[in-house]
């Protein structure tokens, strides 16, 4: 599982994720092998759970909870071993949700199939884990330049001295240990921790301010603080006397700059607890029902304040074993699953699959460097080369530039080749797709896999991957289609932080472009209000569905309905193989002073893919009569810090001289300084528009500006999803701008 690293992808700026959005040119016009260094458901019944109670009612009578072993038990774990401990039961509950930190909530179990499983805990899943795979590796990070590794076993006793650690300095149930830093082993052993002593585990994302940090540390009333290094230290002690339930600070990386009141080393805090008994510990362990919050996720917050999603023992390990099943997931001892953890473990999609999933089948997770998002990230695939790869459309894109980057390079011969590769890999996948494959693949494909797609593969460090995931916000067709091409499917996660993560996932042998899978087992899709096209709001229901929010009742009823589904605030329809497509979100929709409703992605998704010079678009136009697009052009980003410097990327620079521009920066093209350049956008936004449904979806005018977005810029947010209420305020001017000439829109 080491590597030594390839000339090729090696330098930052082809892993840079700090912006999103980034379009590049057809995948036609790449070259690479350089590079060699569920149905719609109908209502509950059959006596499922009936309505959910509201929170009020404390009158209401408890309905207990069928014994799991009551129900048909058609789904087992591969060749599992028996649990090391009773079952636990669930705390009697009606409701099925509920807002208080120490609140139940009734199972949504059915009488068969998967969601008939019998409910454990973290720490039954983690027991068990332990008792079949514990002299296995379970995590691996490095250190200089060695990689160091914990197996299962010596990963529990961690847990187990951190959870001890916690409770010698006061940590109360229900209440949280929030954990400010990049990922490290320290993230799990205190999140998982913080669970097992009877707290809540918290991620705070790294890239929130102090005040924001605050938010989040007063909602969940954090006893106790983790925090990387002294940057992330230096937030905590700036509101620290703003935190009343805060008892303890915990620094897990690098020593102490200055001694503080309670501010404590990671090895200070994982001895503390020596003196705590263990049967102190197991009591509290044996205390936890399978229906109570373990943990919160924030979420972003990007219309609001963050709501602090409740997450169940049972949501939490439940949804690890539906998506192990769907996705066909081994054990360790037939073959172990290996994974990079780089994307915030403050996000459920890293959190479920980097912790959770790989836990239950005993997989090993490497940690990436604190640097991998600014560059070091193609590092490290190349020397852990993983089983399984999750990474958000921004990271696809940015592997993307770096390919066609290089393959611009190669030499006239072997661009042939890879062009004809790349065809041959394209058209067998999609016969694959459409299950046109029945007579096998055909010879070119095998000539193709070890001239170019092998040698690709080796080159990103995917050689052994064969489960390549992107989710966490939209991925454009043509970056599909161009590792489809190069025979590395991507197959899509869609789900929510209030479904424990995913819902829906494409597969190898259940994967359509543009749409995100078939729902998982044991759970339920239902399109509600669905038009003339089949096209309404996505709606779950399922165990993974959590508990409700945190301290917000009124926005936990307007997630559950009355009959307890979720609503997702996603546009999309089921077509008639039951294969989700997301067509748009019903909050994002814009409404022109027309009366249209109008989805800004597709549009936006057209008009990078016309024009590979643009790296992110924004539609603007609510209650206006025309539609107008803000634009940014790529430009490198800064290794420290990610912000967006005005030096242009090589393949922007290379683009411009092919429209016979001399722009290098992109001052030089913003605000309509260069002929050239405003002429290719206004040819590239003429081609979207006449793909456009109506008249209605036509970009009448447009802008570039002064810099592209990102995360320090706060347009983007952590998972790099475009905040689209902070960009119309911080543009504000340019926005108004667009109307105040009087014109008339084509027709």
């Amino acid at each position: 599982m080491h590597l030594t690293e390839p000339t090729a992808m090696s330098n930052a700026e082809v892993m840079s994720l700090a912006r999103e959005g980034e379009r590049l040119q057809p995948s036609g016009s790449a070259y690479l092998d350089d590079i060699t260094g569920g149905s719609a458901a109908t209502e509950p019944s059959g006596g499922e759970e009936s309505a959910c109670e509201r929170e009020e009612e404390v009158g209401a009578p408890e309905e207990p909870i069928p014994h799991p072993t009551q129900a048909q038990d058609t789904h087992t774990e591969q060749d599992a071993a028996p649990c090391p401990e009773t079952l636990a039961p669930a705390t009697p509950a009606c409701q099925q949700w509920t807002t208080r930190c120490d609140g139940s909530v009734r199972l949504r179990m059915s009488e068969s199939g998967l969601a008939a499983e019998p409910p454990i805990t973290v720490h039954q899943m983690f027991a068990t884990t332990v008792e079949r795979f514990g002299s296995y590796m379970a995590l691996g990070w490095k250190e200089g330049d060695n990689w160091r590794t914990l197996n299962y076993k010596e990963y529990y006793e961690q847990c187990r001295a951190a959870a001890k650690g916690f409770l010698k300095l006061g940590l109360e149930r229900y209440h949280g240990v929030g954990i400010l830093g990049f990922n490290s082993r320290e993230w799990f052993i205190a999140n998982i921790g913080g669970i097992l002593a009877g707290g809540l585990g918290v991620g705070i994302y790294t890239t929130n301010s102090p005040e924001a940090c605050q938010y989040v540390a007063e909602n969940c009333q954090a006893n106790v603080l983790v925090v990387e290094n002294h940057k992330q230290l230096q937030k905590i002690l700036q509101i620290q006397d703003k935190l009343p339930h805060l008892k303890a600070i915990i620094q897990y990386k690098d020593e102490l700059k200055e001694a503080k009141p309670n501010v404590f080393t990671w090895a200070e805090f994982m001895q503390m607890g020596c003196e705590v008994p263990d049967a102190q510990l197991d009591d509290i362990i044996a205390s936890q029902k399978v229906n109570q919050c373990c943990t919160l996720i924030y979420t972003s917050g990007t219309t609001g304040n963050p709501k602090g999603v409740m997450l169940s023992h049972d949501n939490v390990t439940w949804t690890a074993l539906s998506t192990i099943k769907h996705v066909g997931l081994t054990y360790a001892d037939v073959s172990q699953q290996v994974v990079v953890t780089f994307l915030p473990l403050s996000h459920v999609a890293a959190q479920m699959m980097d912790m959770w999933i790989n836990m239950r089948v005993g997989g090993v997770t490497y940690f990436a460097q604190p640097d991998a998002l600014k560059g070091s990230l193609a590092t490290t695939l190349r020397e852990v080369r993983p089983t399984v790869f999750l990474g958000v459309p921004r990271v696809w894109e940015k592997m993307q530039e770096g390919i066609k980057s290089i393959g611009a390079k190669s030499s006239a011969v072997r661009k042939k080749v890879a062009v004809w590769a790349k065809g041959v890999g394209l058209q067998t996948n999609l016969h694959k797709m459409q299950g046109r494959a029945a007579s096998g693949v055909p010879l070119n494909y095998w000539v193709a896999k070890k001239l170019v797609f092998q040698k690709v593969r080796k080159g990103l460090g995917l050689d052994r991957c064969n489960k390549c995931y992107t989710g966490a916000a939209p991925i454009a067709r043509e970056t599909m289609e161009f590792f489809l091409s190069l025979d590395i499917p991507l197959f899509e996660l869609y789900g929510m932080s209030e479904t424990s993560g995913p819902h829906s996932v494409s597969r190898s042998d259940a994967m359509r472009l543009a749409s995100c899978g078939i729902v998982m087992p044991g759970c339920r899709t239902k399109i509600h209000s669905p038009n003339e096209n089949g096209e309404g709001e996505i709606c779950f229901w399922g165990r993974h569905v959590f508990m409700g929010y945190l301290n917000m009742p009124d926005k936990t009823e307007e997630a559950l309905d009355a009959e307890g589904w979720l609503h997702s605030g996603d546009l999309g329809r089921l077509d008639s193989q039951d294969f989700l497509f997301i067509t748009g979100r019903i909050k994002e929709l814009i409404i022109t002073a027309g009366g249209e409703n109008i989805p800004p992605v597709p549009i936006e998704d057209a008009v990078k893919e016309a024009l590979p010079l643009v790296s992110n678009a924004m539609v603007v136009g609510d209650q206006r009569k025309f539609l107008s697009m803000l634009i940014t052009i790529k430009c490198k980003m800064n290794g420290d810090t990610g912000a967006p410097e005005d030096e242009l990327t090589e393949e922007a620079v290379e683009l411009c001289r092919r429209l016979g521009s001399t722009a290098t920066r992109v001052s030089e093209i913003a605000s309509g300084r260069d002929h050239a350049v405003n002429t290719a956008i206004q040819e590239g936004i003429n081609r979207a528009n006449e793909h456009a449904i109506s008249n209605a979806q036509h970009i009448q005018k447009w802008a570039v500006l002064e810099r592209d977005f990102s995360i320090p810029g706060e347009e983007l947010g952590p998972t790099m999803k475009l905040k689209r209420p902070v960009v119309s305020k911080m543009y504000k001017e340019q926005i108004e701008n667009f109307y105040k000439e009087v014109m008339t829109p084509d027709k």
